[in-house]
């Protein structure tokens, strides 16, 4: 399973934001995608969500040679403000995703596995998602991605508000969903990706650049890479 994207540009008004962008995801990894913040990584993950129009360019979902256009319907979307109905428990609003999307849930598994991938103690799954805490809600957001099982999975800096004992409970359940899927996971923060990711792409200056993991080993290249991060316009 690959995701093609093929020159992919956007503009707003006279603002270009993203610039004939060309790459290939592939299945099995999970895709860093770093830039500061108003790179335009949300707008990049937007053109592929099919929540903007794009000015020009093709992105196109391809499953053993079959070719067909990615639409929202191929992808499960993390923002990073969490989105959640917070007049129900959590195991209220679980057992109500799971219910209107069954048709589409292959091996349906027991309600306490699902918040034991994540960690959710019983305690807190009886609680009101309204009081559940920004990195809580998140966590909802990945488990109810990983039941609906989408093709692509976006995640728009999912991890930045959990602490670290959560933020490692997450990457575990991610390298564990990557196996048959494509992971594209959004990050201003470069340790984070290195640690997390399977290849590393930087959106800087309207383009998108794959960077050699290996070569973040050494420190002139951080430092090449973290300058440029800086110099975006």
């Amino acid at each position: 399973m690959k995701v093609v994207v093929e020159n992919l540009s956007k503009s707003y008004g006279k603002k270009e934001v993203l610039r004939d962008i060309n790459f290939t995801f592939e299945e099995g990894k999970i895709y860093g995608l770093i830039g500061r913040n108003g790179a335009g990584k949300t707008t990049f993950f937007n053109a592929l969500n099919e929540d903007i129009d794009i000015n020009s360019g093709t992105i196109s979902l391809n499953i053993n040679n079959n070719t067909k256009k990615l639409t929202s319907d191929d992808i499960g979307y993390v923002i990073s403000t969490p989105i959640v109905p917070e007049f129900l428990t959590a195991k209220e609003f679980l057992k109500f995703f799971i219910q209107i999307n069954k048709k589409k849930i292959e091996n349906i598994k027991d309600i306490d596995y699902y918040f034991d991938l994540v960690k959710i103690d019983k305690q807190d799954q009886d609680k009101l998602l309204k009081d559940y805490s920004h990195g809580m809600k998140n966590k909802m957001q990945i488990l109810i991605n990983f039941i609906s099982d989408s093709k692509v999975l976006l995640l728009d800096e999912p991890l930045t508000a959990l602490d670290v004992v959560v933020q490692d409970d997450m990457k575990k359940l991610l390298k564990q969903m990557k196996k048959n899927h494509i992971i594209i996971f959004s990050t201003h923060i470069l340790e984070l990706a290195t640690d997390l990711c399977d290849e590393i792409l930087i959106l800087n200056n309207q383009k998108l650049e794959l960077i050699e993991k290996k070569n973040l080993n050494t420190k002139n290249y951080k430092d090449k890479i973290i300058k440029s991060l800086k110099d975006i316009k």
